[in-house]
């Protein structure tokens, strides 16, 4: 939730936004992900590779912060 938060994903539920992903990058549909799903389908889509960089860049946290 937290990191949709930061990204401005609030209008989805946790599940919602867990089930986008899911779906964006498990390619065999087997509900679960490998380590070689995760890294394929990260770098392959533009959109959510900016959403994980930005998860792990800490700059908005500090904003939000700041910025009471």
């Amino acid at each position: 939730q937290a990191i949709q938060a930061i990204n401005g994903y609030t209008n989805m539920s946790a599940e919602e936004f867990t089930n986008m992903i899911f779906q964006k990058i498990d390619v065999n549909n087997d509900g679960e992900l490998t380590l070689e799903e995760f890294i394929n389908g990260v770098e392959k889509d533009e959109g959510l590779m900016e959403l994980i960089t930005q998860s792990f860049d800490l700059s908005n946290v500090l904003k939000i912060i700041q910025n009471g």
